[in-house]
């Protein structure tokens, strides 16, 4: 069985632009790669959650030459740094963020929307899991899936 990628969300890193980014690579012997630094900026620019797919997208909008398998290969690095998340929204491919942007979902399965949850809805469930079973969550991997309000009735 494979470790996670992504570091817990408490021991994500607070970057705040792609030049930090790109610094942190470096110092961990990494390579500030052109296609690197694009990705980065598309995920810096984004409005929200992205999937690879989509990603690979505006990348080659900028450098068409850059091949989706790059794109893949500096989303694990950048998971492993803990600059970048990924979770599981419904049923769709994983979707990409920043980190320090990371929040639970909770998805309607009526009608398909998706509430971002804050934090401390999920803290009294994290420190019962922390407690009773000695396991340690991470709320913004998965999402919950549910009725909202509108659908619940």
């Amino acid at each position: 069985m494979s470790k996670p990628l992504a570091l817990p969300p408490s021991r994500s890193l607070a970057i705040s632009s792609v030049d930090e980014v790109l610094a942190l690579v470096r110092a961990r012997g990494g390579r500030a790669t052109a296609s690197r630094r694009i990705l980065l900026e598309v995920l810096f620019d984004a409005d929200g959650h992205l999937s690879a797919e989509e990603l690979a997208e505006a990348v080659c909008a900028r450098a068409p030459d850059v091949h989706i398998s790059t794109i893949y290969r500096n989303l694990e690095e950048l998971q492993r740094l803990g600059v970048v998340v990924h979770s599981h929204l419904g049923h769709g491919p994983a979707t990409y963020q920043l980190a320090a942007l990371a929040h639970a979902h909770l998805i309607c399965e009526e009608c398909g929307a998706t509430i971002e949850a804050p934090d401390e809805l999920f803290r009294p469930l994290a420190r019962a899991a922390r407690n009773k079973l000695g396991f340690t969550i991470d709320p913004h991997h998965f999402a919950i899936l549910g009725h909202c309000e509108s659908c619940g009735r």
